[in-house]
């Protein structure tokens, strides 16, 4: 398989494994897609990591496959290629992408798909699309706008220009740089914390974020407080209070 999903303590790393430079061709994303899925319903997932090895995160898109494809080919396929990277976004638990070598294209849209991103001292981002006399079409021109914003991002994506771990984590590209050999143990550490956590308030805050920041100020705090207030029909609700008045603040233990 392109794409492996791997559960321990209450992590799910979902793995990309197509030598030698993680490739996304159209089975991967396809792969990518149903195994997201998958680690949103499932209960012993309650936190994400997105690998893919020691060596690569992802170079990209397949562009031998994408070469051979004419217009009709990519409008019939453009929109499944969204919906595998949206799938990541949407999962509804903490992910973090743990960003080892090249990232770039496809590979640097599906880092933005994460919440947090680690990145290897030796890692290197970007959007070479241009380059093919393309654009990104897997997110990159709404999320990395959205993260960035609109001036960096068109810097990176007009000029196609590959950026090196340092100045990523400056552009808010990055978040954390680590040694190389500690970005997957970085990264599944991060997670393996939210996984302790209340499962149904994370949910609340990341649907809360993002999907507030696709509108308006007035409808963003509508979603905000309907959330709010219905953790308070939870059990880690009333387990974290509980904890907080008898124990001090910090100590509860969710399920």
């Amino acid at each position: 398989m392109t794409v492996n999903l791997e559960v321990a303590e209450g992590v799910g790393t979902l793995r990309l494994d197509r030598p030698p430079m993680n490739a996304l061709d159209v089975a991967t994303q396809d792969r990518l897609k149903e195994l997201a899925e998958e680690a949103g319903r499932r209960d012993d997932v309650r936190a994400v990591v997105i690998y893919g090895g020691e060596k690569v995160f992802a170079a990209g898109a397949d562009i031998k496959e994408m070469q051979a494809m004419d217009h009709t080919a990519m409008v019939l396929r453009a929109r499944a290629l969204q919906e595998s990277f949206t799938a990541v976004a949407r999962i509804p638990k903490p992910v973090v992408a743990a960003v080892t070598g090249y990232a770039l294209g496809g590979g640097c849209e599906l880092a933005l798909c994460a919440d947090f991103r680690i990145a290897a001292d030796n890692a290197k981002l970007g959007q070479p699309e241009i380059l093919l006399g393309l654009i990104p079409g897997a997110g990159g021109t709404q999320r990395l706008a959205r993260l960035v914003g609109p001036s960096k991002a068109k810097d990176l994506i007009f000029t196609g220009r590959m950026v090196k771990a340092d100045e990523a984590r400056e552009l808010g590209l990055v978040d954390r740089v680590v040694a190389a050999d500690q970005v997957y143990a970085e990264a599944h550490a991060w997670a393996a914390k939210l996984a302790q956590g209340p499962a149904i308030a994370l949910r609340a805050a990341k649907e809360s974020i993002d999907t507030g920041l696709e509108t308006d100020i007035e409808t963003g705090l509508a979603i905000e407080r309907n959330w709010f207030a219905g953790l308070f029909a939870t059990e880690d609700r009333e387990r974290g209070m509980r904890s907080f008045v008898e124990e001090g603040p910090g100590k509860a233990k969710f399920l």
